[in-house]
């Protein structure tokens, strides 16, 4: 597996790049004929030539393949795109450490466009107090590699970095024993079963998010905040250490939306995890703290405060070893961390046994662990340690004010309609309302906003509820209990999934008074009340709703409380599948604005979270251009950020990547932040844009509706995709489908629709009605418009940008070869319109780019795609061949298990369904992304 197509250029600027995959690639064929034998190699060899010379006999050649053979072919070919994609990510960031030493670091960037405007040093103060950066690592199941190929994949990338620092430094080395290392994690990879026996469970997902926080506290993280520390003292602003301009958030564990696994028990035991670990985390931290902070009492004085407290702790804490008394007892800092430690310890201890907290003995929250270290902060300060107070121990404060204990705060997400559930089982039992669930919505409202300003409880102990809605209601009272158990931050936002009125957040935040979370006469507001709006027709009417909010008195009282913010989640994905990426896309942008502007009459700081998926069908896509496409002033320093599936691993598995990736994301809200808060373009030019993209989206829309409308579209996209193979993944604890949704697609959820699309390389949600959408624009005479809005507008350019990626990673040639084999004649009309579509959709980009093909103007990733294309072909052909024998045994209709834990039964085509579950992975890797 080591040659390259004869049309790369191997002395290019990737031929670094090219040369290590060759390397890895030669080692892979070797690990094949190691432990499969030659055979394996000849053909993996004679089907990727043949694949290039002539791709119908490759079919041919595929579909008569046994399955056996087939089997550890597409096994192959996966665990040749896992080496190359984890080489391209140690690429990039080499890449990307150059640039830095070339031109700085992206927050140094930042720095200098907010000087050149002149910002005064109070406003960047002010700018950077408000600064709060949360990516919110979800459970959604589109991370098709298991943690045990992604960790010897990280041992790879460590080990290719080491031996490139190695020539940095001494030239030319002796590679023989990195070699042997590669060919050892090759062999250990192809060892290792990359299919998941079970379905995991939210705990197995919890454990697999902790593996990568775990990864950024120790390094990531603390870097980036550490350099946005000194960027903004080269602003001449001071922040604290104990600010929290980047925290990290979490779904997995308090996701209940379609997810009936994610009990209260669930939430508790997800919590302990992060806590474990976070705790774990902490104490290593404190670690190097007791290895530098070697300071004697002797030489150097110690504050007086410092002194009392650590008095105070050995009296507490008699668990500290004597011999730490002796040793460290004229090193006052060491034996401060001991003590540290000693909290750490017995916080553990309480929470495992759910004991109460002992003030001075554990920690409640984090609090009080950043209490004891600014204490030694301040203490070196005044007593000529100023370097090291700066230095390590505010950087150990920086990690305890964005991890916490818990290492990521957790989000709990129900839909509305279970609040309306358990509410009028509630209501029936008072007798004051005839029919809780035939109320209008105006009319729910008003006796919803009544009851929470009114003082009496609606519920008592023993209210008898059916156990749906005691479920449902039990999260309330769990949610309390979390925060007296670990502390307040623990859980912060409570968001209510399909919010279609105002009616769907009062409904939440009386169950939340019922709990003790909320009371308005005192004040009291322990979580934030978040509506989701996932549908056009939701964002379209999101600022009515918002207003509509923060204008009922009882309501307003409860963001008062959260300290006058308001958070608001925007769905990317529903959207895009309800409406087509073109409208969806401009929908959201649309309501960014209205809902910036009633936040802004009602005095009010919005805090929008970002709901995207890992494609761009999801709403996925650069980062860093998506917050600067934001209009003007709906950032104002905060801001959450889904993180899904194979992001994650992309964006975190590599510690310089991590950094990148993060100080990117904090560098572009600092910038958007501090100017990008008034308009930048002249208003007239603006309502000719949305003018233009208005007459875009409606006909981008009418062509979307017309393809998913199509009473035919569920068949074909069943019979045309492996979409049925999703669940014998085992990638995600929550079922693909919503609960009660039949065989047609409304009820199909938004990964596995954009999956199947993926896997046969039509990929339709990523720019399907784009094409008729732009052709409609110029038709009215508004192609200089166009050419005008790429050129002079973030968010235009953006969109069509990874428009135009998607266009690219689609292959309708392949995509023929599973209509032709898998789908019946009267259903291939639409592959017909999917082609049109296709073509009009590349006609019109590039009549905007400029280019003359698809990303023109990116030949490095052009060249990369063309690369995988190779290894992808002979993928795709085994899919179709195996779907076709997979269906015909009749196995498409088997009943796949659904709960955390479960097996499929053996049946006889149990290796059959294993070699189609290889190729999805592997074309899931070659494509880097599953949905």
């Amino acid at each position: 597996m080591t040659d390259e197509p004869a049309h790369l250029d191997l002395e290019g600027p990737d031929a670094p790049l090219r040369a290590d995959i060759r390397r890895i690639g030669t080692l892979l064929g070797q690990t094949l004929a190691r432990q499969e034998g030659r055979p394996l190699l000849d053909l993996v060899e004679e089907v990727r030539k043949l694949v290039r010379q002539d791709a119908a006999a490759a079919a041919d050649r595929l579909a008569a393949m046994d399955i056996t053979t087939g089997t550890k072919l597409a096994r192959a070919f996966s665990t040749y795109f896992h080496l190359a994609n984890i080489t391209e990510q140690v690429h990039r960031a080499r890449d990307l450490r150059r640039r830095r030493a070339k031109l700085g670091g992206w927050l140094d960037q930042a720095a200098e466009r907010i000087a050149e405007r002149g910002i005064p040093a109070d406003e960047i103060a002010a700018a950077a107090r408000r600064l709060a950066v949360r990516p919110v690592f979800t459970a959604h199941p589109t991370e098709a590699a298991r943690r045990s190929i992604l960790s010897k994949l990280r041992q790879v990338a460590d080990s290719l970095d080491a031996e490139s620092a190695a020539a940095a430094l001494y030239g030319a080395t002796d590679t023989t024993a990195s070699t042997k290392r590669f060919a050892e994690l090759i062999d250990l990879l192809w060892q290792t079963d990359e299919l998941r026996l079970d379905r995991p469970d939210p705990t197995d997902e919890a454990r697999n998010a902790v593996y990568y926080l775990k990864d950024l506290y120790a390094e990531a993280a603390p870097q980036v905040l550490d350099d946005l520390a000194e960027t903004l003292r080269r602003l001449g602003v001071e922040t604290a250490p104990t600010s929290r301009p980047l925290t990290f958030g979490t779904w997995i564990g308090g996701d209940r939306d379609g997810n009936p696994f994610v009990t209260p028990a669930v939430t508790r035991d997800v919590l302990l995890i992060q806590h474990e670990h976070g705790i774990q985390a902490t104490e290593k931290a404190m670690d190097l703290l007791i290895e530098e902070l070697s300071v004697s009492r002797r030489l150097r004085g110690v504050s007086l405060d410092l002194s009392a407290s650590l008095a105070q702790d050995l009296d507490n804490l008699p668990e500290i070893a004597d011999r730490f008394r002796r040793v460290n007892a004229e090193e006052p800092y060491r034996l401060k961390v001991r003590a540290i430690k000693a909290k750490l310890s017995n916080t553990r201890a309480r929470l495992r046994h759910n004991t109460p907290h002992v003030s001075g003995r554990d920690y409640l929250g984090s609090d009080e662990l950043i209490s004891d270290l600014e204490l030694m902060r301040a203490s070196l300060a005044r007593n000529s340690g100023q370097l090291s107070a700066v230095g390590v121990v505010a950087t150990a404060i920086r990690q305890a004010s964005a991890f916490g204990l818990q290492l990521a705060t957790l989000d709990v997400r129900e839909h509305a309609e279970k609040h309306h559930e358990v509410l009028q089982q509630m209501y029936t039992q008072v007798g004051e309302v005839d029919d809780y669930a035939t109320l209008g919505r105006a009319d729910r409202t008003k006796l919803l906003a009544e009851e929470l300003t009114g003082r009496r409880p609606l519920s008592s102990a023993d209210t008898p509820l059916t156990d749906s809605a005691r479920k449902t209601f039990d999260v309330f009272h769990t949610i309390r209990e979390a925060q007296d158990r670990f502390g307040a931050d623990v859980i912060e936002s409570y968001i209510i999934s399909m919010t279609l009125g105002v009616d769907d957040v009062l409904a939440a935040a009386l169950l939340a008074r019922e709990a003790g979370l909320v009371d308005i006469h005192t004040g009291r507001a322990r979580i934030g009340i978040v509506p989701l709006l996932e549908t056009p027709a939701e964002l379209d009417a999101g600022g009515d709703l918002l207003d509509e909010m923060l204008s009922l008195p009882a309501y307003r009282e409860i963001v008062r409380a959260r300290g006058d913010l308001q958070e608001v989640m925007l769905g990317y994905s529903d959207s895009n599948k309800e409406a087509g990426i073109t409208t969806s896309q401009w929908r959201i942008h649309k309501a960014q604005r209205s809902l910036r502007d009633v936040a802004a009459r009602h005095g009010v700081r919005l805090r929008l979270f970002h709901g995207r998926g890992g494609t761009v069908g999801r709403g996925g896509g650069p980062t860093h251009e998506a917050i600067l496409a934001q209009p003007y002033g709906t950032l104002d320093g905060a801001i959450k950020v889904t993180e899904q599936g194979e992001v994650i691993s992309d964006k975190y598995t590599v510690p310089a990547l991590a950094r990148e990736n993060l100080e990117l994301t904090v560098a572009a809200v600092l910038q958007a932040t501090l100017l990008h808060t008034n308009i930048q373009v002249d208003p007239v030019r603006l309502k000719v844009w949305d003018s233009t993209m208005d007459t875009a989206s409606d006909a981008a829309f009418t062509a979307y509706r017309s393809l998913v409308e199509d009473p035919d579209l569920a068949a074909y996209f069943w019979a045309a995709t492996p979409t049925e193979l999703l669940g014998a993944l085992n990638i995600g604890s929550r079922p693909a489908k919503r609960p009660n949704a039949d065989a047609g697609l409304g009820g199909l959820r938004a990964i596995p629709w954009v999956f199947g699309w993926t896997q046969t390389r039509q990929i339709v949600p990523g720019w399907f009605g784009v094409g008729t959408g732009l052709a409609a624009a110029r038709a009215a005479g508004l192609g200089d418009v166009l050419d005008e809005m790429h050129e002079n507008w973030q968010f235009f350019r953006t969109f069509l940008s990874n428009v135009e990626m998607m266009l690219a990673k689609t292959d309708l040639s392949i995509a023929r070869r599973y209509v032709e084999t898998l789908v019946p004649e009267n259903l291939r009309p639409i592959f017909t319109k999917i082609e049109r579509e296709y073509e009009l959709a590349v006609q019109e980009v590039l009549a905007i780019t400029g280019g003359s093909e698809l990303l023109a103007a990116q030949p490095e990733l052009n060249r990369t795609l063309s690369v995988r294309d190779t290894y992808l072909e002979p993928l795709h052909h085994l899919q179709v061949a195996l779907l076709r024998q997979y269906r015909e045994l009749g196995e498409a209709g088997r009943q796949m298990p659904t709960a955390p834990g479960a097996r499929r039964g053996p049946s006889d085509s149990t290796a059959l369904e294993r070699a189609l579950l290889t190729t999805v992975n592997g074309i899931a890797a070659g494509m880097r992304n599953t949905g």
